[in-house]
């Protein structure tokens, strides 16, 4: 039974770290939306709006390219139109 509780503990403790290598932690105020990553890393794990403006949080290419510009329309923070001149213009200055 004691290497069962091990294994259990495990699958859990794994389960969790898959978790937050999956999805983005957005803090809007009072309240935490998911969001899927494009691909499993730690890196803006868990975000806050507070404080920034909308042209910083698209800047971050992560999370402009995992969604976050949808989201913030969801939410009304931003208009479609303002996103996707927003996200024009970070992408054009990608390339």
């Amino acid at each position: 039974m004691h290497f069962f509780k091990k294994i259990t503990i495990f699958a859990i403790v794994g389960a969790a770290l898959f978790f937050l290598l999956s999805y983005h932690f957005i803090i809007l105020g009072r309240s935490v939306k998911l969001l899927k990553k494009s691909s499993l890393t730690l890196n803006y794990t868990i975000f806050s709006v507070k404080g920034k403006s909308i042209e910083n949080i698209l800047s971050i290419d992560e999370l402009r390219e995992d969604g976050i510009g949808d989201l913030l329309v969801e939410v009304g923070m931003l208009s479609e139109r303002e996103k996707e001149r927003l996200e024009a213009k970070f992408d054009k200055e990608e390339d």
